[in-house]
């Protein structure tokens, strides 16, 4: 994969990196990820542990198999872990750790001193242990910047072709048996006007899909009411005002991203949408993780700021162990730098 700040559209500026759950891999990819960052570009600001970072730097460098940055040549925004985390063992201390370091990245780029913010994962149920009962680093971002709540977009570009998949979710970390009250008119709708407004950066009309709740998008009713209760005549409706956008759907999730798929190992005859929307998480996330595990971008909308993530969690089964892949937080920085 390119280098992410070799390709071209890059628009530059500095990036804060807050370096996730220190149980986890977030060092180990962040570290593989900036080695060989071009000098002519503005070295990232990561934002966490010296003491640790330099410990997990000694204990990768003769047993991974891609060559690691030195941290003695980053900058680095040092907040000290409150003691000791080991490798794998997350809990409330590295769950206390992550979340500060977060507060921190965020914070940098809220002052202006950065110009977008990626991510390393946090385990959640360490967030927990550590008394911050939050689903995940969007919504805490969310609350940070003081809006009523952000959206998780997922986009990739194909390694064959260049062809881009952008998947946007209506809702997100909740459980399955919650999605149905917590969709609405008013949020597919706000969720809609994000995915045109991401997709028009690439394309000014954008075709959009729209995946259907019930099986087979409820089957005119037979398999779920929703489809004909509400949400058709929500995206006619949208559709009237959005004359510059092709909506389709709901179609049913079970095909709906199959000219995705076709697109995605590059062939040019597919009819896909610039941008998909999965009413709930595993709808969207199954897909983009099947076609693009490690070139997804997690990217928050609707922050006054950017930000992007990798799009996996913190592996802690493989931590330290040197083996962890890099791609996708390249990828994330590649992002963040491009759409910043």
């Amino acid at each position: 994969m390119p280098n992410p700040a070799s390709r071209g559209q890059a628009k530059g500026g500095r990036l804060a990196v807050a370096l996730g759950d220190p149980a986890g891999i977030g060092a180990e990819v962040v570290l593989k990820a900036l080695h060989g960052w071009p000098q002519e570009r503005p070295r990232p600001l990561l934002v966490g542990c010296r003491h640790w970072l330099e410990q997990r730097y000694e204990a990768l460098r003769d047993r991974s198999a891609e060559p690691l940055a030195d941290p003695a040549q980053l900058e680095l925004l040092d907040r000290p872990l409150a003691e000791p985390v080991a490798a794998g063992q997350a809990g409330a201390a590295s769950g206390a750790a992550s979340f500060q370091w977060l507060n921190a990245a965020a914070e940098v780029v809220q002052r202006g001193t950065c110009s977008a913010l990626v991510t390393a994962p946090i385990a959640k149920h360490a967030w927990h242990a550590a008394g911050h009962h939050y689903p995940g680093q969007t919504e805490r971002l969310a609350e940070l910047a003081r809006v009523p709540e952000a959206a998780m977009l997922f986009t990739a570009r194909s390694p064959q072709g260049g062809w881009r998949l952008n998947t946007l979710l209506a809702t997100t970390h909740i459980p399955l048996a919650a999605v149905p009250g917590s969709l609405s008119p008013e949020r597919i709708g706000a969720k809609l006007d994000l995915l045109l407004q991401f997709c028009q950066r690439f394309q000014p009309q954008p075709r959009l899909a729209v995946a259907g709740l019930n099986p087979h998008a409820g089957e005119a009713g037979t398999l779920g009411q929703e489809e004909q209760a509400w949400l058709n005549a929500c995206l006619e409706e949208w559709q009237r005002q959005h004359p510059q956008a092709r909506l389709m759907g709901p179609l049913p999730a079970d095909s709906c991203w199959l000219e995705a798929a076709k697109a995605w190992r590059g062939d040019g005859t597919a009819e896909a949408a610039d941008g998909y929307l999965a009413l709930y998480h595993d709808q969207g996330l199954i897909p983009v993780k099947l076609l693009a595990f490690d070139q997804a971008v997690n990217t928050t909308l609707g922050l006054p700021f950017l930000r992007t993530s990798p799009d996996h969690g913190t592996g802690l089964a493989i931590a330290a162990l040197g083996i962890a892949r890099a791609e996708s937080m390249r990828a994330a920085l590649e992002a963040a730098l491009e759409l910043a």
